[in-house]
C-alpha cells in the first residue's frame, strides 16, 4: 500500500502532533499521504474522500472508528484503528506500535476482515446505517414502554422493557453485552435482538439470521397514551418515533472493512481488552 487517509479525533489530537509525525513517518518512505477534511460536527466532508486512498489510518478510540465508517459510507474504505483512546477495542494498533504496522502495510496488501452491518428504514424513506447496533429507547418519564418485534411479517415478542437493541457480531460487545445479551464472534452472519431491562423473568435475546428482516413498532401506552422513543444508530443520530410508527432494519449492502494486523484470537482479544470493564 502507498496511499493513506488519516482521520483523526481532534479532540484527542488537538494540536495534530501525532498525525504529523504520522504523516511524515509515511511521506519519509515515498509513501501518499491524505488528511480528511471534516465540518464543525467533526464529520467527514462529502466528496472530500480522494480516490486514489487504498487504507484509512483512523486516529483515537472506538468511537472515532465508527464515525469513520459511517461518514465513509458506501466508499468502504480498508480502515486501521491507531487507539488513542482507553478500550480500544477496535482499534488493532496502540500508538507506540504505528511504526512496525505502517513498515507491514508498505511491504504489501494486508487481511482485510468484512464486517455486517445494518440499515434501518423508517417513515416510508428515511435510512441510516449502524455499524454496531439500532436502538430504541424510551424518552421521558421513567417508564416501560411496549415494543412489537416482527421478523418476516410475524410476531416474534411483544418486549415490556427500557426498550430494544438490534445488534451486529461486531456491535455484540457494546450496548448488547450491557444488557446482558451474548457475545458474538465479530465476522459472523447474523443479527441479535435484545431488551433492554425488559419487565419479565423469562425474556432473553433472540439471535437471528442476517438474512431475517426485522420491524420494530412503538405500542400504544396504558390508558391509550401516546408513547415516545429514541431511535438511535450507533448511538449517535437520533430520532424521536411515536406510538404506531415502526423502523425495518436488515443487513445492509455495504461492509466494514477492518485491517487486521494481529493474529491473535477473538477470543484473546476479548479477554484482554475487557478485563476490568
Amino acid at each position: 500500500m502507498d496511499q493513506f487517509y488519516i482521520i483523526t479525533n481532534k479532540l484527542k489530537d488537538q494540536d495534530y502532533k501525532i498525525t504529523n509525525e504520522i504523516r511524515d513517518y509515511i511521506e519519509s518512505h515515498g509513501k501518499k499521504c491524505y488528511l480528511s477534511e471534516k465540518d464543525g460536527e467533526g464529520h467527514i466532508l462529502p466528496g472530500t474522500v480522494p480516490e486514489a486512498a487504498q487504507c484509512g489510518l483512523v486516529l483515537g478510540g472506538d468511537g472515532t472508528f465508527i464515525r469513520a465508517v459511517r461518514d465513509l459510507g458506501e466508499r468502504s474504505l480498508p480502515l486501521l484503528g491507531i487507539n488513542l483512546g482507553t478500550l480500544g477495542y477496535l482499534t488493532d494498533v496502540e500508538l507506540k506500535d504505528f511504526q512496525p504496522a505502517l513498515d507491514r502495510l508498505f511491504e504489501g496488501t494486508p487481511d482485510i476482515e468484512e464486517r455486517m452491518m445494518l440499515e434501518g428504514i423508517f417513515r416510508s424513506s428515511r435510512k441510516d446505517i449502524a455499524m454496531n447496533d439500532v436502538v430504541l429507547a424510551r424518552e421521558g418519564k421513567v417508564r416501560i414502554v411496549s415494543f412489537n418485534v416482527y421478523v418476516n411479517g410475524t410476531l416474534l415478542n411483544t418486549y415490556h422493557a427500557d426498550g430494544v437493541i438490534i445488534s451486529t457480531p461486531t456491535g455484540s460487545t457494546g450496548y448488547n453485552l450491557s444488557a446482558g445479551g451474548p457475545v458474538v464472534e465479530p465476522t459472523a452472519q447474523m443479527i441479535v435482538v435484545t431488551p433492554i431491562c425488559s419487565h419479565a423473568l423469562n425474556t432473553s435475546s433472540v439471535v437471528l439470521s442476517a438474512e431475517d428482516s426485522i420491524e420494530v413498532e412503538v405500542c400504544e401506552g396504558r390508558y391509550g397514551r401516546q408513547e415516545q422513543v429514541a431511535l438511535c444508530f450507533d448511538g449517535t443520530e437520533q430520532t424521536t418515533l411515536v406510538t404506531g410508527e415502526r423502523v425495518c432494519i436488515r443487513r445492509a449492502e455495504q461492509t466494514a472493512k477492518f485491517v487486521r494486523m494481529s493474529q491473535e484470537s477473538f477470543m484473546k482479544t476479548m479477554r484482554n481488552k475487557m478485563k476490568g470493564n
